[in-house]
C-alpha cells in the first residue's frame, strides 16, 4: 500500500497505530495473507520491529504484534516479539527532520543470539530504510543469517 497523506491505507495505520484498533493488525494480516507466498525461500522466524518499553506502556500494545502473530499462525512459522530491543526513546522515523532520521547507531540490540535463521522483519510504514537498516545490521552481525523485510506501506 502507498502511504500518502490522505489516502486509506494512512486512515488505517493510523486507526492500528493510534486510535487502540489492534486487531485492525489481524485485517491486514489476512489482507497480506491472501497475497503473500513464500515459494521457496520461506522464513525460519517472524519478527516485529519493537517499540520502546514507554511507548508500548504509553500506547497498551504494540500494533505489529497481532499482524505477526497472525502471519505465524496462518504459515506457521514462530514469532519472537522479544528477539529485538529498542534501547531510545524516540519519536516516529516520518515526525523526524532529514537529519535526525540518519540518527539510528545503537538504537536497536539482539537479545539473544541468533545463527543460520531467516529472519523476517515486519514494520507498519517503510519510511525512509533507517529503522529496518540498522536492525538487520545487528542480525547480520551473528552468523549465517537472512534478513527479508515486510512492511504494510510504503511513505511517499
Amino acid at each position: 500500500m502507498q502511504f500518502g497523506k490522505e489516502n486509506l491505507s494512512r486512515k488505517i495505520i493510523h486507526e492500528l497505530k493510534y486510535k487502540s484498533r489492534e486487531k485492525t493488525g489481524k485485517v491486514l494480516a489476512d489482507w497480506v495473507t491472501e497475497r503473500l507466498d513464500f515459494k521457496n525461500d520461506r522464513p525460519d522466524l517472524l519478527v516485529s520491529v519493537p517499540l520502546h518499553p514507554k511507548k508500548h506502556k504509553e500506547r497498551g500494545y504494540n500494533q505489529l504484534h497481532l499482524f505477526t502473530k497472525n502471519l505465524s499462525d496462518f504459515y506457521n512459522i514462530p514469532h519472537d516479539h522479544n528477539l529485538i530491543r529498542r534501547n531510545h526513546y524516540s519519536k516516529a522515523q516520518a515526525l523526524k527532520d532529514k537529519k535526525h532520521r540518519l540518527e539510528t547507531q545503537n538504537t536497536f540490540t539482539l537479545t539473544k543470539s541468533i545463527s543460520n535463521q531467516h529472519i523476517l522483519l515486519i514494520d507498519d510504514v517503510f519510511t525512509t530504510g533507517n529503522t529496518l537498516a540498522t536492525i538487520a545490521w545487528e542480525i547480520l552481525k551473528e552468523s549465517n543469517n537472512k534478513v527479508s523485510v515486510l512492511v504494510m506501506a510504503m511513505d511517499e
